[in-house]
């Protein structure tokens, strides 16, 4: 199936759960607590609760929809996904606090994967992919900035009355 018919991401790993998974493993495997097998165990644990936490809330057609629930967010609380893979492999929370930042948020949306550092920290780019046009004809804002449109095309028609 086509990404753009998907409904759903499923255990097949979409690029953005890749993205993310990748991530918070590249933030782990510095530290050296965690063996090579424990960030696969991790990465896969991981990437089965992201496919089945974002199964009926992941909407290609419409990215930013379900934006905040499928955010995965660090700050007094360890997110509770995170906390659940990481359990597999032995690690608690207070673990992960001590070897993950103390303020992070990571938006795993369609085509678009990014996380913050701190509050007040830079958005950064994990992952982007450009979104095909469906073929009923909607355009992002994005793509209309690309396609060279300065505003949403005009089907619509006025009428004035006295």
């Amino acid at each position: 199936m086509s990404r753009a018919g998907r409904t759903g991401p499923g255990t097949d790993a979409l690029p953005e759960i890749a993205a993310a998974v990748g991530f918070l493993c590249s933030l782990l495997r510095p530290r050296g607590r965690v063996s090579e097998q424990g960030l696969q165990a991790f990465g896969g644990a991981l990437r089965e609760a992201l496919a089945e936490h974002y199964k009926h809330h992941w909407f290609p057609e419409k990215p930013s929809k379900g934006s905040g629930y499928r955010c995965l967010r660090i700050n007094h609380r360890m997110d509770p996904i995170i906390s659940r893979a990481a359990s597999q492999i032995g690690l608690s929370p207070p673990q992960l606090h001590q070897l993950l930042p103390r303020e992070l948020t990571l938006w795993v949306d369609p085509y678009e994967v990014s996380y913050r550092i701190g509050e007040d920290g830079s958005i950064c780019i994990l992952y982007e992919e450009t979104p095909l046009v469906a073929s009923y004809g909607l355009l992002t804002c994005k793509n209309q900035m690309m396609l060279g449109r300065n505003s949403p095309s005009k089907n619509y028609m006025m009428t004035v009355s006295s």
